[in-house]
């Protein structure tokens, strides 16, 4: 008795040993701390600026679909206060254009990063799209139960600056870093859905990406990595974390 009963603990012990390894694989999800400023930051997309100066920057690493022949380097760097979220970005790009100048038109055609985010911690599902493209033009909606695009008087609301001009209609072939820069004030989001107001041990969803779906260079880059057969941005499932500090 004895003896079968070792036997048979070896064998289960041998089938959860195999099972766990042929598991799903999930993504790896980040996260990323944000500090809380008490200076005003102007925004102009001075990557070098004081207020960024000690700030950590993540780095937007994983390919969704083919991998391009250049591979863009963007890092990000968050802030907040009481009435803001301050992002900006860093590009080093090559095969750079940007065409899209109506609000809310598909920037992502273009040279485009993107901050997606779920502000409210009880629906973690819930979330906006800030796609920005190089040139500085803003597409962004809020997507609950439907999907609401934000109005030029609110995209405007968005502070912006970029290192770039608006237009670049003949692509930049050589290396060129490029900045973006912005201010998201709470009191916008807040017309859309429900946020839960960033303060030390409160936490987002979040997702940042590069793209470029059109041109010489086409790319499909995220922070959080995504798993799914063809590039989406648009699965909050796969969201990394930001904590504020």
């Amino acid at each position: 008795m004895k003896t079968h009963f070792r036997s048979k603990m070896k064998y289960g012990v041998l089938i959860i040993v195999l099972s766990s390894l042929v598991l799903p694989v999930k993504s790896q999800q980040v996260t990323y701390k944000v500090a809380r400023t008490n200076q005003a930051i102007n925004i102009d997309g001075n990557w070098d600026k004081e207020q960024w100066l000690f700030v950590p920057a993540l780095e937007i690493t994983n390919f969704m679909g083919g991998i391009p022949a250049f591979k863009p380097v963007t890092h990000v760097k968050l802030l907040y206060d009481e009435a803001n979220l301050y992002v900006i970005f860093q590009v080093r790009d090559r095969y750079v254009s940007s065409l899209v100048q109506k609000p809310n038109g598909p920037v992502s055609r273009d040279a485009c990063v993107e901050f997606f985010f779920s502000p409210d911690e009880n629906t973690p599902l819930n979330y906006f799209n800030l796609e920005t493209n190089a040139g500085g033009t803003k597409l962004m909606s809020y997507h609950g139960e439907i999907t609401k695009p934000l109005t030029e008087i609110d995209l405007k609301g968005i502070e912006l600056a970029h290192s770039l001009p608006d237009v670049i209609s003949s692509p930049i072939m050589d290396s060129v870093v490029w900045t973006l820069e912005y201010r998201v004030p709470f009191s916008v989001l807040r017309k859309y859905g429900t946020i839960t107001k960033p303060e030390p041990g409160v936490f987002w969803k979040a997702n940042f990406f590069k793209t470029a779906s059109t041109g010489q260079n086409p790319h499909y880059i995220t922070w959080s990595e995504v798993i799914n057969p063809r590039p989406n941005f648009h699965l909050p499932a796969f969201f990394g974390t930001l904590f504020f500090e």
